[in-house]
């Protein structure tokens, strides 16, 4: 056996599962190109008539043929879905119909211009999430799409074209597509075109082969369209060798991350790093480093960060991370390391060179501690730069804060004044440095550096001889200058970073509060509404806006539970409806139906949708922020855990309730099929000797056959009533006629009653004259003494006495039936008073199990007791206690 070429079975399993995704939904098969102009559409539909001809349900979703002749020729015999029109500032926009499209379902559909942006009020903001729709309702979709609006290479198309695309679509979508198909025309070829107006019309084309269509931008773009594509074969090539060969064969791979600043040119370190990632076959992450001045940034500057990170999760890295640190080289690298990266994307220093020198450059100390770790620099255009430096400016406290922090140097000059008589001058330093901690820690690090600095200026004028000069007599004060001034920086530095880090603290531990708090009262909550009452209460409490958690009803959705009086929207609640079906958010903040008010969260778990969350910040999308992403995420996983488990617990009181059902229908199963059988079949028996030939029995077997009938209706009677009665226990519906009874009474009826079953058995019956009186109800409780008598001569020898006594017991009178049977094993004594429960090994032997079940719950329903106890010679006890 050739074990070197033995196929991997991790990469085995992995394909497996890929395959199995892959038939759960629709193929995509993208038609791919460089330029408008190349036939991308007219190959498309010349597909999808070689596919009708075989006999697949084809239908036109959208196609535009931008006028041309041979395009629309060819639109001829395939069905159109017709396209929704769109109202949009007084002009009908007409887009694709996804409804129409999923209610007609067609085996393929072909839905033209990939990366188009959708008319406002659309679902989604962009076709291709359309087109995932349809790909997730089991519909092949066959599309076109042009090599620049890839995402990850934007940029680079921008610089080579000077035009920077605006409708871009995530590179996963080539990623994950069944089937490439290049469209390919050489450049000459279509310059001709466009001269002719076959792709444009006359004055778009001028304007086009003036900017876009030059004939080094084509062949650029026509090698980058080739080396993609060839990127794709390479990679279904390396799958197929990883599968098939041993793993040792495969170096270890490389791993990329780029690092987000929220300057205006670091998307493109997020493009680079994804491009940088596709090329190697490598993992990529994106990560943040929030230090303690991060939250002066500008809200622009922040802004901006949240969308390079959601960027970074569009175009599928694998782990977007935002750390909280001092120093971000520190985290940076630590990050690094614990994930194996070997080469870090950053961005080109943008501080000033005097900054640099000061604070030290990001760069430089990236390079100089990340040993073994590549550090690739992505340039900036100047004019970015321009920008950057002006949106990367920290707000500051303010005029106000150097305000106080003069005031404060004025009070300590003044102050020292007063003690100067007193102390030496250095002594008085100390007061400026206690000035110096009191602005640090209420005023910041900016009036906290200068308060150091006026403090220094103070001291030489006031206290430093020659007086109100700055001129200084003795070198030795400018020993203390510096130290001054060095100690209060750094104070100030110190408290600043302390205070900083201390409120990130408090935000993370109360976020962490509110998950413990959310997590213990969801445990607490028994019911569908206690759930939603507690998540609402707690989402409205971290967003400072209004909630709604809807749960599914029939075919949509419907709130269960609101923070407020407000109502949902039928608009609202078709996002949320689209948000429960697909398992996805979509609303405020995101790029599906982003026309809505709302954020719509699926409360998700194993696969599965169980409801939705709905929030409205008051900000808007502004409050949005990652970090308040995260937690609603938590909020959502947490309300999701606690819908199973309610629905798990739910489902489990039901299966109880099938189990028990079934046991009752299988129990009555065997009785009508047994027990009930026997004896109508001995009264059938009877009735029909008597009725054939009376006169051929003798009187005396006449009367054997009718009291043989007779008990057998007897125990009919007492099997039928006990059904009954059970039934009357379980549905609280047995009603009690309590009045005082003599026990002797009791028992008398009940021996008279099986007279003729005790004719063979020796009785013994021990009942005192001066018994006082119990409160029962005569029939239930006769009934009780019946069952317990007929257990015990079922279930002992013929030749053995039964024993029946009664005695007062405190407040209470017993009634005890005693047999010398073989009794009760220990293990048994609590569950004979269940229902359908028999020893083992009493098989044979006739009933159900319900007499003594029907016994504890009449006798409980008289307030009263039963058990059962082992004789010491052999044999059971049954005692009866009733009140007296």
């Amino acid at each position: 056996m050739n074990f070197e070429r033995r196929p991997d079975p991790d990469a085995l399993l992995s394909q497996v599962e890929a395959e199995e995704r892959q038939r759960a939904q629709g193929k995509l098969k993208i038609f791919l190109g460089y330029a408008a102009g190349v036939g991308k559409t007219y190959s498309m539909l010349e597909a999808a008539h070689s596919r009708k001809a075989e006999g697949v349900d084809v239908a036109i979703g959208i196609v535009e043929t931008h006028g041309r002749a041979e395009t629309e020729a060819l639109l001829l015999g395939l069905e159109r879905i017709p396209l929704r029109q769109i109202e949009y500032r007084g002009v009908n926009l007409m887009e694709m119909d996804l409804d129409a499209v999923l209610a007609r379902k067609p085996q393929l559909a072909l839905v033209d211009e990939h990366a188009h942006t959708n008319a406002p009020g659309s679902r989604h903001a962009k076709r291709w999430q359309d087109i995932e729709e349809l790909l997730n309702a089991g519909i092949d979709v066959y599309t076109t799409l042009n090599i620049q609006h890839l995402e990850s290479f934007r940029d680079i198309i921008g610089q080579i074209t000077g035009v920077i695309q605006r409708e871009t679509v995530p590179d996963r979508v080539l990623d994950e597509a069944a089937e490439i198909e290049v469209v390919d025309l050489p450049p000459e070829e279509l310059l001709l075109r466009l001269r002719e107006g076959k792709v444009y019309i006359p004055e778009q084309a001028a304007r086009a082969m003036e900017n876009f269509f030059e004939s080094g931008n084509l062949i650029a773009l026509r090698e980058i369209t080739l080396r993609r594509a060839a990127d794709r074969v390479d990679e279904q090539m390396r799958s197929y060798l990883k599968t098939y060969q041993t793993p040792e064969l495969w170096p270890v791979p490389e791993r990329i991350m780029a690092c987000i600043s929220g300057a205006p040119g670091s998307e493109r370190l997020v493009r680079t790093a994804r491009r940088l990632a596709e090329e190697t076959k490598a993992d990529w992450f994106a990560l943040y480093v929030e230090t303690p001045g991060g939250d002066k940034l500008t809200r622009q500057n922040r802004e901006r960060i949240w969308e390079e990170l959601r960027l970074a999760e569009s175009l599928g890295a694998k782990e977007v991370t935002t750390l909280a640190a001092d120093s971000p080289v520190e985290a940076v690298l630590d990050y690094a390391r614990e994930h194996q990266v070997t080469r870090i994307v950053a961005g080109r220093p943008l501080r000033p060179r005097w900054r640099e020198w000061l604070h030290g450059s990001f760069i430089d100390q990236l390079l100089r501690r990340g040993q073994k770790i590549d550090v690739l620099v992505v340039s900036t255009e100047e004019e970015e730069m321009k920008k950057t430096r002006k949106t990367l400016q920290p707000s500051g406290p303010g005029w106000r804060g150097y305000l106080i922090a003069s005031f404060l140097v004025a009070l300590t000059t003044g102050l020292s004044m007063l003690f100067s008589h007193l102390l030496d001058p250095t002594n008085l330093v100390m007061l400026y440095l206690l000035a110096v901690v009191i602005a640090a820690l209420r005023l910041g690090f900016g009036p906290a550096v200068f308060t150091a600095v006026l403090s220094v200026v103070a001291f030489d004028f006031f206290f430093v001889t020659p007086y109100f000069s700055f001129a200084v007599e003795d070198t030795q004060y400018l020993v203390t200058f510096g130290g001054l001034m060095i100690v209060g920086m750094l104070i100030s530095t110190l408290v600043s970073r302390a205070r900083s880090r201390s409120e990130a603290l408090k935000t993370r531990e109360g976020q962490t509060n509110t998950l413990y708090a959310l997590s213990r009262e969801l445990a607490a909550a028994l019911d569908l509404n206690g759930i939603s009452k507690t998540v609402i209460h707690h989402v409205r409490g971290s967003i400072k806006g209004e909630a709604a958690l809807l749960l599914p009803e029939g075919e949509t959705v419907r709130p269960g539970t609101t923070s407020g009086n407000f109502e949902l929207s039928e608009k609202e609640i078709s996002v949320a409806l689209w948000t429960y079906r697909n398992g996805k958010a979509a609303g405020l903040g995101t790029e599906t139906l982003s026309s809505s008010s709302f954020l719509f969260l699926p409360l998700a778990t194993g696969g599965k949708t169980l409801g939705v969350l709905g929030v409205k910040p008051q900000n808007g999308a502004a409050a949005l922020s990652p970090e308040t992403r995260r937690l609603l995420d938590a909020y959502a996983n947490q309300a999701a855990l606690a819908i199973e488990r309610v629905n798990l617990a739910r489902k489990a009181e039901q299966t109880q309730i099938l189990q028990a059902t079934e046991r009752l229908e299988r129990a009555l199963l065997n009785s009508i099929s047994h027990d009930l059988r026997t004896p109508l079949s001995s009264i059938m028996g009877t009735l029909s000797s008597l009725r054939e030939d009376s006169t051929f029995l003798k009187a005396e077997n006449q009367v054997e056959l009718l009291d043989l009938a007779l008990e057998e209706a007897n125990w009919m009677n007492r099997f039928v009533s006990n059904l009954l009665n059970m039934t009357r226990l379980e549905a609280g519906a047995l009603r009690i006629k309590k009045e005082p009874q003599e026990v002797q009474d009791l028992i008398g009826s009940v021996l008279t009653s099986l007279e003729s079953r005790l004719k063979k058995r020796d009785l013994k019956i021990r009942i005192p004259s001066s018994l006082p009186l119990v409160n029962a109800d005569p029939v239930l409780i006769g009934q009780v003494i019946m069952n317990l008598l007929d257990n015990s001569l079922k279930y002992s020898p013929p030749d053995t006495p039964l024993e029946i006594e009664a005695a007062a017991a405190g407040s209470w009178v017993e009634i005890r039936i005693s047999d010398h049977g073989p009794g009760i094993p220990e293990e048994h004594r609590h569950q004979v008073f269940e229902k359908f429960f028999r020893l083992p090994g009493t098989e044979g032997v006739r009933g159900t199990g319900l007499g003594l079940a029907i016994s504890k719950g009449i006798v409980e329903a008289h307030q009263g007791k039963i058990w059962v106890e082992n004789l010491p010679d052999g044999g059971a006890k049954f005692v009866l206690a009733l009140p007296i």
